[in-house]
């Protein structure tokens, strides 16, 4: 030890490291009565090492003290460091995010939404307001049975769904109160509701029809009505607007508020194609604007009120990836973005002009905008997404405020405002569990198919990764399929992580982000094109080292089930795998499923069913070798839980190993808690089982 410049040597008195108690030995410290300016303890005391610089003269005691508490800190948050575990089920249950909901007319505040899932029941919902500036975080006290969508224009009071005799109707709630003021009711409950850009009136979209009064005996199979009906604030004057218009799937106000635009897309009901038109729609008439000859994702006003703009597309897979506009006058959509290497996947206007566009470009998610005729980068997230539309008020009136949903791998989805042209987080939901949690390494990573396929993944690494050592790796294929998985907090991934597993999600073809061609490779060809590249993405894994080529796994949820199922029938190279509500045989998936599939296929199968027997698992389930668990909801209409059932019974009778597990009353995904948590208990106890 070396001491410089002191007015009273304290040389050689420094007293020995601690052997006894740490209150003894600062005792002993406090003693001495020298001071210094500077000091270097030595490697064997308790601070290890730490150089202070020259400080002002005080005594020794004083400065003791002072390096104690600076190493009992040090040593705390060492503590903490080694404290935290892998993210397991119990950190999911308490996990927060938050995602914007929309701006107060003044600007000055923010509503959000904070979800978590808790230990039992559905998820847990909280209702926030926040100054735009990061400051006075309150959470509302609102109905239980009250979901707020906005703000009426004086700010006084928020609107949304109150439910009404298990039926959704608009309320008026106002802030600071447990009661709503005003409720509208439509016989059969109320889909959406938005607000005019003048705030004197409601656009809501319903069933005109009466009320079913048997409807707790009995469903009448029929093709649903959807029309538009449009009403006061304060109540009054409601009427339907357009009531030739029975399949609204969206719909915007104009500038002026007195019209809408309006998409309608056929229902599956009656229709074996899908096809959409744009119409203008006013109190006294509607009129056609375009036909679509493919499906439609959100309408627009642009230009001023002079072009309508909305996401769709030109490929069999039906799935809405350009920007395209028409004039309000009529004529031919125009294609503004025919080369677009990525995805446009929702549209939106605010009240002064701006068209909001969320871009899907690869394993990211951009905002652009679309103003005077130009298709512009907006915002971005910084190695994560910025979700888009953004949230604004709806009101001409109103300052030009935007709060956006944003997320990263390492964080949960939070709020965070425009500040030029920049970003800033101004809610933190998540971050104080996530803390307690050690996460490991996420990449984007990119890899060449056999057939010359450019291909990317996400490759999620478990918290106590090294280098050079062989992991048990699993591959998630997501769902979808026209979909894709982006760098945001996926709990799929992390919770298999934490089971110590390196996770793959390839982005195969089908995969939104990468552009019209390569989300076209999937139409007639997933069980072969897009089957080959999830299964390229573990050649890949395999030779970067990452992944145990005898200890490999696969699961999927939906379309990544179907790639579970069709996986164990084509390769014995998996040593266990998970099918979560996936499909297993075309012929029949195609047409009881509740919405349009014909983007897998659109031929007729009583003209020849082969093609949808040809990637249907059911038809090879003597070639399974690989322990299966099907896991389904027993009230998933997406995919009806027969598709699991039927392949559960042919692999039974052939003697494969095979367990299903099914949750009542549960849709596509379960929706309670408890639920959802089995599916983990499930998941990690057939890896460990069959591929420890």
């Amino acid at each position: 030890m070396q001491t410089q410049g002191p007015e009273k040597s304290c040389a050689g008195k420094w007293p020995a490291s601690p052997t006894g108690s740490d209150k003894a030995w600062l005792d002993k410290a406090a003693r001495m009565d020298c001071t210094f300016s500077s000091v270097t303890v030595p490697d064997s005391d308790r601070m290890h090492a730490m150089k202070f610089q020259p400080w002002p003269k005080m005594p020794l005691s004083a400065v003791l003290l002072t390096l104690f508490m600076v190493g009992a800190i040090a040593t705390s948050s060492l503590a903490i460091a080694r404290e935290k575990h892998p993210f397991g089920l119990d950190d999911l249950s308490g996990l927060r995010s938050a995602r914007a909901l929309a701006v107060s007319p003044d600007g000055k505040s923010i509503l959000f939404q904070v979800s978590y899932d808790g230990e039992k029941g559905p998820t847990k919902r909280e209702w926030h307001l926040i100054d735009a500036s990061g400051e006075n975080n309150r959470k509302l006290e609102l109905p239980e049975s009250f979901e707020p969508s906005g703000f009426i224009k004086d700010g006084s009071a928020l609107y949304g769904t109150y439910e009404v005799n298990k039926k959704g109707q608009l309320g008026i709630v106002p802030l600071g109160s447990e009661k709503p003021t005003l409720l509208i009711a439509l016989p059969n409950g109320v889909h959406a509701a938005v607000i005019s850009p003048d705030g004197a009136r409601f656009v809501l979209t319903g069933d005109p029809r009466p009320a079913d009064p048997l409807n707790e005996v009995r469903h009448v199979a029929e093709i649903e009505v959807t029309s538009l009906y449009v009403v006061g604030t304060d109540g009054k004057d409601g009427a339907w607007w357009c009531p030739e218009l029975k399949d609204v799937s969206d719909f915007a106000w104009s500038a002026d508020s007195a019209q809408l635009a309006v998409v309608t897309e056929l229902q599956k009901i009656g229709h074996h194609d899908v096809a959409s038109a744009i119409h203008l729609c006013n109190a006294s008439a509607s009129r056609k604007v375009a036909e679509i000859r493919n499906s439609i994702a959100g309408i627009a006003w642009a230009s001023g009120g002079k072009e309508l703009a909305f996401a769709s597309t030109t490929t069999d897979v039906l799935t809405p990836d350009h920007l395209w506009t028409v004039a309000i006058s009529g004529g031919s959509p125009v294609d503004l973005t025919p080369k677009l290497q990525g995805t446009i996947s929702a549209v939106a206007d605010d009240p002064h002009g701006t068209v909001w566009i969320a871009i899907h470009k690869g394993t990211t998610v951009e905002a652009y905008s679309y103003r005077g005729g130009k298709l512009e980068p907006a915002y971005k997230w910084p190695g994560g997404n910025a979700y888009s539309p953004p949230a604004f008020s709806p009101f001409v009136s109103s300052p030009e405020v935007l709060a956006f949903t944003v997320g990263d791998p390492t964080h949960t989805s939070n709020v965070a405002v425009a500040h030029g042209t920049e970003l800033q987080k101004i809610t933190h939901e998540g971050d104080d569990s996530l803390g307690k949690v050690d996460l490991g390494e996420v990449r984007s990573v990119k890899w060449t198919a056999k057939d010359g396929t450019s291909l990317e993944g996400i490759a999620t690494f478990p918290a106590s990764y090294e280098a050079g050592k062989h992991y048990p790796f699993l591959v998630l294929p997501h769902g979808g399929p026209e979909a894709n998985d982006s760098l945001r907090f996926d709990v799929f991934s992390r919770l298999i992580a934490g089971m110590g597993y390196v996770v793959m999600q390839p982005q195969y073809r089908g995969s939104t982000g990468y552009g019209s061609q390569f989300l076209q490779a999937i139409y007639q060809h997933f069980g072969d094109s897009a089957y080959a590249d999830v299964d390229s993405s573990t050649d890949f894994a395999v030779t970067q080292g990452w992944a145990d080529p005898n200890r490999l796994a696969i699961f999927g949820w939906s379309a990544g089930g179907f790639m579970t199922s069709w996986t164990v029938t084509q390769t014995h190279r998996y040593k266990a795998a998970i099918e979560g509500a996936g499909i297993t045989d075309w012929l029949s998936f195609i047409p009881t499923s509740d919405i349009s599939q014909v983007d897998y296929d659109m031929r007729w199968q009583e003209k020849d069913p082969a093609p949808f027997l040809q990637f249907s698992a059911v038809m090879h389930a003597d070639q399974v070798v690989t322990p299966l668990l099907i896991l389904h909801g027993e009230a998933d209409l997406r995919v009806p839980a027969f598709q699991g059932r039927e392949f559960f019974v042919l692999l039974a009778e052939r003697g494969k190993t095979v367990r299903m597990v099914t949750y009542p009353g549960s849709p596509h995904f379960p929706r309670l808690a408890e639920q959802r948590r089995n599916v983990w208990v499930e998941i990690e106890d057939w890896l460990a089982k069959y591929n420890p």
